[in-house]
């Protein structure tokens, strides 16, 4: 089942509407997303480009030579991360209303998870070695 996001910042500056092919996010624990937000990032993997509005709010960090991160200039809102090759774009689940009912379905660089926290139930884990090797197989 198909579902159309709708999302904003929290100053309203920058909207984003993306689409996506399943009700489901995934947990970073990677030290740049943790650095980033404060804690585990959570994303919707959005498959296809999103529809921006208010792009000259936007600025992009390069968080490493493959990535890059996007956020509202006005307010600081996280916007997505996105890898310079590939067409990986992911959106982090607060930027949206009505995702209550979405579950999460993995954790990735789950070797770099601080043991102070933990998701209930179960899960696909991987390690970051296990998660680039999705993006480069040998």
């Amino acid at each position: 089942m198909s579902h159309t996001l709708h999302g904003k910042c929290l100053c309203g500056e920058v909207t984003v509407t993306a689409a996506c092919d399943h009700a489901e996010f995934d947990a970073c624990h990677c030290p740049t997303c943790r650095k980033w937000g404060g804690g585990p990032l959570l994303v919707i993997d959005c498959k296809t480009d999103a529809v921006w509005s208010g792009e000259r709010h936007i600025g992009v960090f390069e968080s490493s030579e493959w990535a890059e991160r996007g956020f509202c200039k006005h307010c600081g809102t996280h916007l997505f991360y996105r890898l310079k090759q590939g067409g990986f774009l992911a959106l982090p689940l607060g930027l949206f209303d009505g995702v209550e009912h979405f579950t999460l379905q993995k954790e990735v660089f789950i070797d770099a998870k601080p043991e102070g926290y933990t998701f209930a139930g179960e899960r696909k884990k991987l390690t970051g070695e296990e998660l680039f090797a999705l993006f480069n197989p040998s």
